[in-house]
């Protein structure tokens, strides 16, 4: 016992019973101080004359000048304590015990253990304790706004147990909540959070206090953060002013983190959810019924009723045209002539391709901006997978090659004749080519050459039975479109050829069989 610390109150207790009379065996026998510490304390108070009763003792200064001398202190110096100025350097860097045990050995030869570093480290937080200031906030002011862990509960959709979390928006001054379980923390889910939870109050707050999280600041700073473009026109739109909390800093949001660790823990357990507008439905129940009717810890007085009564009448109204939420992205002009996003594609004007867009993404639209220009705009897909395309998004050719497809070749070539319409006919019933370029390019002969030659043409490629598009080209380029008798130039063909094979036989004795 003679190593264990003694508290002031104590040494007036054992003067007490010593000027009463008991001895050191007797504290012992009680269990209230060892023998030798009790004559350690009796030698001291002798000294001092404390022992008299009829003096009254001095005060606990001037008690522990002369007991706190005798405290058992520490015997040996930490190894840590040549790097004290360092050592505190880096702690307050946030630089972890382990790191700096690895630096000190590395790079001055540090023979100590981890566990030394360690405790070092930790008797430096003890000497300079960490102090927070409470913020006073005025009626309508501001609101604070935090995301946290929510319940795994079954989407009705995949029937996927999924975990959601559970956006909270406390009024700083009255403590009134909006508390509500979503799937995901983007940026959409962001907005229209902000969106219900005004329209649940019915007013809105001239500041909201925020965490650095992506979907509303999307460069973190103490001085200069930078603010997600959908969330700024989101605040210009309700004319309430973003104030992000200092990096790394929850605690000047506190009263939110409070209420988010308030739902977890008085709301979500014990609970079941059948879906999530199940739990939804529940738990504006609980805000509104109890929440809002306890009596506040810090304040003593019920949250709905401070807002009721005093704050919402200070609060900025709605306004008449809620603003249309969109989230903005920068993306990149595909060569394929569509920018990508959420798995939809959606067209650009070719001549843009390979170049970065901005992209603003409603419900319902999508707006695509080349610097300050619009230069598409296309309704919001739906189904993953599914594009968007504009024809007078895609280049010359592209769009030439779309337009004439196979009813449009067969349509085109009624208007050049049967024998056309046949020819183009017999190119589509292919079964192993897809002639819709060749069937293009025989209906692009009429440019050159008239109906009357392309429908001659297409007869004499039937008559013999060369279905193709060299065929037709080669007769009109040569004008055979051009001799009606096709058994005669067929004939002048077989006389023509004289036979200097020694295996061929005379064309005339072959067609007269």
């Amino acid at each position: 016992m003679t190593n264990r610390r003694i508290e002031m109150h104590h040494y007036r207790d054992i003067l007490v019973r010593m000027r009463f009379g008991q001895s050191s065996r007797q504290l012992a026998k009680q269990r209230i101080i060892g023998r030798r510490k009790a004559q350690q304390i009796k030698d001291i108070a002798e000294v001092n004359g404390w022992l008299d009763p009829k003096i009254p003792l001095p005060d606990n200064e001037i008690l522990a000048k002369a007991f706190m001398a005798n405290e058992p202190k520490p015997s040996t110096t930490s190894l840590v304590e040549p790097y004290r100025k360092s050592v505190e350097d880096w702690v307050e860097q946030g630089v972890l015990a382990t790191r700096i045990h690895q630096v000190l050995v590395s790079k001055h030869n540090f023979c100590g253990s981890y566990s030394s570093v360690q405790r070092f480290v930790k008797q430096l937080a003890a000497e300079t304790p960490a102090y927070t200031t409470i913020i006073d906030f005025e009626p309508g002011d501001s609101a604070q706004v935090d995301f946290g862990m929510g319940p795994r509960i079954v989407d009705r959709d995949t029937g996927e147990l999924r975990k959601t979390w559970v956006f909270v928006m406390t009024l700083s001054w009255s403590r009134h909540m909006y508390a509500e379980l979503v799937w995901d923390q983007r940026v959409e889910t962001w907005l229209a959070c902000h969106r219900r939870a005004f329209e649940w109050f019915g007013a809105v707050p001239s500041r909201v206090i925020i965490d650095n999280l992506k979907s509303a600041i999307t460069k973190a700073s103490y001085y200069e953060p930078t603010v997600q473009r959908a969330y700024a026109e989101c605040a210009e739109g309700y004319g309430f002013l973003i104030a992000p909390c200092p990096v790394a800093d929850p605690q000047k949001k506190g009263r939110v983190e409070s209420g988010v660790k308030y739902v977890k823990n008085a709301f979500v357990p014990l609970r079941e959810f059948r879906s999530l507008s199940d739990a939804n439905q529940q738990l504006r129940e609980w805000v509104m019924a109890v929440a809002g009717n306890r009596t506040h810890g810090t304040t003593r007085k019920r949250p709905l009723s401070q807002f009721v009564d005093v704050e919402k009448f200070l609060m900025k109204p709605l306004p008449d045209v809620p603003p249309e939420l969109a989230r903005w992205q920068q993306l990149k002009i595909h060569s394929d002539c569509h920018i990508q996003f959420n798995y939809n594609r959606y067209s650009v004007p070719y001549h843009h391709v390979g170049k970065q867009v901005w992209v603003r993404i409603s419900e319902t639209t999508v707006r695509i901006y080349l610097e300050h220009e619009l230069i598409a705009v296309h309704s919001r897909l739906k189904h993953s997978g599914d594009r968007s395309t504009l024809d007078e998004h895609l280049p010359p050719q592209a769009l030439a090659y779309k337009m004439q497809a196979p009813q449009w070749c067969l349509q085109q070539a009624r208007l050049v004749g049967e024998n056309c319409f046949m020819l183009i006919e017999r190119l589509f019933r292919n079964r192993v080519m897809d002639n819709l370029r060749a069937a293009q390019g025989v209906i692009s002969f009429r440019k050159r050459y008239g109906d009357v030659r392309l429908e001659a043409a297409c007869y004499r490629a039937l008559h013999f039975d060369n279905v193709t598009y060299t065929a037709v080209k080669q007769i009109l380029q040569k004008g055979l479109d051009q001799q009606h008798d096709l058994q005669a130039s067929f004939d002048s063909l077989a006389d023509s050829y004289t036979g200097g094979g020694r295996f061929n036989r005379n064309l005339k004795n072959i067609l007269s069989h």
